[in-house]
């Protein structure tokens, strides 16, 4: 969410931001968000007026009674009762522009980085750099699930019994790599000086309202029927709420953090035959990791973590690239982002394991996170990324360490959170 004042002083900055993320239905807003500020600013200082009116008035009385002039008193008195009930009016009328004023502020997208290249969708956003050589073996990668049921490592039938499409059982040394990853990646970034955290799996709507913006929110979330609470759909949600109506000492920035936790998605839409098995799913598991930052670091931060992410997979020998997301394809709150994205050798291209994203202010704008600073306080800048996400990424990992006897080889870096083992699979 903008600050009202810079809409007000830099409208036509405002609307050519909106064209750029090709949503010219939203550039009305510009001046409704105008008109309504308008309002509720005259509103207010009418208000003010009446206060500062009744006040020196209401003075008089004693006065005016003090002398006898006790019809002179009356008529002060009901002057007085008008300009209250005048100013409870004037309250009301605020709170409801106020209101408005907000619902439509929410609406309006965060301003891009000049450096964002322009489009309309994903298929505009630009590859970045190549970490790894990507490889293609002779033999014949099968689909991830063919390779997990030959491992004994996937259900997915009674998976549908239990719970419908979109679930999966896990099972032996696939579940097992697949916590393998997930403490390697914690202990990973701990060893990069972020703190460990395991947050709350769900959270209030004035959270979820924090962090995301109403299209993600729908598309997203999963709600607690009877109860104010959500499913989160990334740790991200309730780490960034965390820190809602805090005033941060400078001092204590930045806040470097790595949470653990559950993932719950709706994943609206159809999808396509290669996003079947384990790549879209309602229920996963993720290491992530986020930053609390003055607003002069959050560039320097988004370099480190996507940096981080491909340093993760390059240590297991996966090759992966980065892609800039263009204009068009950034949700609303968010300033600049990229995916990394895994080498897939069955599928002969690259695909999305990871995003890294700062959101500048508008996180910390809706929560109220702020900065307390020697020369008074200031809104922080919020980042998040993806550390590890399986068991999308098993795919990845199981497709570039599959051996032609079927068995799947190891990384060193894997192996003690692997018993030792070397390779799975191999009788």
């Amino acid at each position: 969410m903008l600050d009202i004042r810079f809409v007000r002083e830099n409208p036509d900055a405002v609307r050519e931001n909106i064209k750029k993320k090709f949503q010219d239905e939203k550039l009305s807003l510009v001046d409704e968000v105008i008109e309504l500020d308008k309002k509720s600013r005259e509103t207010q200082k009418e208000a003010d007026e009446l206060r500062a009116q009744r006040n020196k008035v209401s003075k008089e009385i004693g006065a005016l009674m003090a002398q006898g002039k006790k019809d002179e008193a009356e008529k002060v008195k009901a002057q007085v009762a008008a300009d209250g009930e005048r100013i409870k009016e004037l309250e009301q009328i605020q709170r409801e522009v106020d209101e408005k004023l907000r619902e439509k502020m929410m609406v309006i997208p965060q301003m891009i980085d000049p450096s964002v290249p322009i489009g309309k969708d994903d298929s505009c956003n630009v590859e970045i750099q190549k970490y790894g050589e990507p490889f293609v073996p002779a033999f014949e990668i099968p689909y991830h699930t063919d390779i997990m049921e030959r491992l004994g490592g996937i259900d997915l039938d009674s998976a549908r019994r239990v719970a419908g499409n979109g679930f999966y059982y896990l099972m032996g040394d696939v579940a097992r790599l697949h916590s393998a990853v997930l403490a390697y990646a914690r202990d990973f970034m701990i060893d990069r000086g972020f703190t460990y955290v395991i947050p709350p799996f769900m959270i209030h709507a004035a959270v979820v309202e924090g962090v995301m913006s109403f299209p993600e929110m729908d598309a997203m979330m999963y709600k607690i029927e009877g109860e104010d609470l959500y499913l989160i759909g990334t740790s991200e949600h309730s780490m960034i709420g965390k820190f809602i109506d805090q005033q941060i000492p400078e001092e204590q920035l930045p806040q470097t953090l790595t949470s653990y936790s559950p993932c719950f998605r709706k994943e609206k839409g159809a999808h396509g035959v290669e996003e079947r098995g384990v790549y879209r799913i309602h229920q996963f598991e993720k290491q992530e990791m986020i930053v609390v930052c003055k607003p002069e670091d959050s560039m320097m931060w988004y370099d480190r973590l996507w940096q981080n992410t491909v340093d993760l997979f390059r240590s297991m020998d996966i090759p992966v690239r980065t892609l800039e997301c263009c204009s068009g394809d950034l949700a609303d709150l968010k300033v600049k982002s990229c995916d990394v994205e895994a080498w897939s050798p069955r599928q002969k291209k690259y695909f999305e394991v990871g995003s890294c994203s700062n959101l500048g202010d508008a996180q910390a704008r809706r929560l109220r996170i702020r900065i307390k600073g020697e020369k008074g306080n200031y809104l922080a800048h919020t980042l998040n990324n993806t550390v590890v996400a399986p068991p999308r990424m098993l795919i990845a990992f199981l497709e570039n360490n599959l051996n032609a006897d079927g068995s799947i080889n190891i990384p060193k870096v894997l192996q003690p959170y692997m018993g030792g083992k070397e390779i799975i699979g191999k009788a």
